[in-house]
């Protein structure tokens, strides 16, 4: 026998009958007894407020109530995961923000190896230098170097070999 749903009565008796099944229900889903019971809570305010939402005709009010509390623990567990992805995204992105940052010192390293480097092209024999500068300064080959400076093709390599081992040990030293 359905409860009349319209009298407090008759809304007492059902919520004490089914309240444990809807908690039981939703607890199913969410697996967290404190939001469970908030689902729960939800389903017996919808009824107290719109009893004609449940239509007998369609079936028991124990089914009717196991439907709802499922409906609005699967809303509320979306709802969670959406949430968290939201969060999970938000600490990635804070993440990639942080590292693109530079620190104040960076600038001051950069500066210090840059000076490095030029002292240590600054130190090699100027045909060296010279070779060394086309070569990764305006990213000649060997052959448009030997060219550029009408020398032998073996010499421009020699050069810039030469030049590349003297720059590596002197930044080495430093």
């Amino acid at each position: 026998m359905e409860k009349n749903l319209n009298t407090p009565a008759g809304f007492d008796t059902s919520y004490e009958e089914l309240y444990p099944l809807a908690v039981a229900t939703a607890q199913r889903v969410l697996r967290d007894q404190a939001a469970a019971e908030d689902v729960a809570q939800d389903v017996f305010v919808a009824l107290w407020r719109k009893p004609q939402a449940y239509d007998a005709k369609r079936g028991s009010l124990r089914s009717y109530v196991t439907l709802m509390a499922r409906s609005r623990a699967l809303d509320r567990w979306r709802t969670r995961q959406a949430r968290e992805a939201a969060v999970d995204r938000s600490a990635v992105e804070q993440r990639i923000r942080h590292s693109d940052e530079e620190s104040a010192a960076e600038p001051v390293l950069r500066r210090d190896r840059s000076r490095h480097i030029l002292d240590a092209l600054d130190s090699l024999p100027g045909e060296q230098r010279e070779a060394v500068l086309l070569a990764f300064g305006r990213g000649l080959t060997a052959q448009e170097i030997a060219r550029a400076v009408g020398v032998p093709l073996g010499t421009a390599k020699s050069r810039v070999r030469l030049g590349l081992e003297r720059a590596r040990a002197k930044l080495q030293a430093v």
